[in-house]
């Protein structure tokens, strides 16, 4: 009779020499992996999140492959209608809208979800305990899909306040600071999917040999010498206001000055502006007072990311986090990236604003 052997001690990952399979990766981290890493895989919480998180990367999934199919299938066209921000909207809008509602809500963890493509909120019924409330750009940047521009979507996740069963709009109405997570998905020559959960900021690729998303960077963090660059849309700088054109001539005039790299997509700018530094803008302007793009599902999750990646995110007077939203789809001006140039953004305005013959803002954009 065989000898019944004591408990085993649990043992290391088994690490191949590289040299062997140099082509595969022998210990892969997935979505579900990593949140068992950084969370206690017993609590609630982590259960919750980790399945809203697992949620978004299986609606990702969907929606890279409609982009991948959208010439062949038709996906282009206009649909006929405008979103409640007034642009626009194409079948492939639709659908990446659909595919995310849908797949969020089938979770039973999420109470309430704003999206840029729906006038009002989507309100979860029948479900309990539904803590969760998640804010998305299901698809930004299609209006450039045509040419096979690199689209994305954009997300933030909030947490009930303590004591309430059930998310609210009044749970997503918040400041920026109050996100639990926030992510993008980029849909380019690979799909990447960049996260962070409030402990850094980590960068998961889709492997489509066995459809699973993979961890390839943990702890991104913007370069501390960061690259030149600005990513600004230029035909709009006759309507700028005199800080924003200032700081323009400031990149022109360094030793070595900076590059205008910009692609529309934000997802796109901002990926590069994680990876490489610089700065990625949309300002006010005479025809956007306010600011372009939406506060509570773009401005707030990438700020999120921002700064959690080392960089910062401002309105030129404001940090993008604190603002208090007034609405699903209120707009923001927004300045991020690098420190070095972010500070430099707000100095300029701060000096403007001193200057014995400086007006209010609402008149120097008139």
């Amino acid at each position: 009779m065989a000898a019944v052997k004591g408990p085993q001690a649990p043992s290391a990952p088994v690490q191949a020499n590289k040299n062997e399979f140099p082509e595969f990766n022998t210990n892969p981290v997935t979505l579900s992996n990593f949140f068992m890493d950084q969370h206690d895989p017993g609590t609630k919480p982590a259960v919750s999140l980790s399945i809203i998180v697992q949620a978004i990367g299986v609606a990702s999934k969907v929606i890279a492959n409609a982009v991948q199919r959208a010439g062949s299938q038709g996906l282009y066209a206009l649909r006929g209608t405008g979103n409640e921000s007034g642009e626009d909207q194409k079948k492939l809008d639709v659908l990446a809208n659909d595919v995310f509602v849908n797949v969020l809500r089938n979770t039973k963890k999420v109470g309430v979800m704003v999206s840029e493509e729906l006038e009002g909120p989507v309100v979860v019924g029948n479900v309990d305990h539904a803590r969760y409330g998640v804010v998305f750009d299901p698809l930004d940047g299609s209006s450039n899909i045509e040419c096979n521009v690199s689209v994305g979507t954009i997300f933030g996740i909030y947490h009930a306040k303590e004591g309430c069963p059930l998310a609210t709009l009044e749970d997503v109405m918040q400041p920026g600071t109050e996100m639990v997570a926030a992510g993008y998905v980029l849909y380019s020559s690979s799909v990447i999917l960049v996260l962070c959960c409030g402990k850094g900021v980590h960068s998961f690729t889709l492997d489509p040999t066995f459809g699973e998303f993979i961890m390839t960077q943990r702890d991104m963090t913007i370069p501390k010498v960061p690259k030149q660059i600005y990513s600004v849309n230029t035909g709009n700088a006759e309507n700028w206001d005199e800080p924003t054109k200032n700081f323009i001539r400031w990149t022109k005039q360094q030793p070595k000055p900076y590059s205008h790299r910009y692609i529309g997509s934000m997802v796109s700018d901002v990926h590069r502006t994680l990876l490489y530094g610089g700065i990625f803008m949309y300002p006010a302007d005479r025809k956007n007072q306010h600011g372009k793009l939406r506060l509570l599902y773009e401005c707030f999750p990438m700020a999120f990311l921002i700064e959690h990646a080392g960089g910062m995110a401002s309105t030129g007077t404001q940090r993008i986090l604190d603002i208090q939203p007034t609405g699903c789809h209120g707009r923001s001006p927004i300045f991020l990236g690098s420190a070095r140039d972010v500070e430099k953004v707000v100095s300029l305005y701060k000096e403007h604003a001193e200057h014995p013959d400086c007006k209010n803002e609402k008149e120097l954009l008139v």
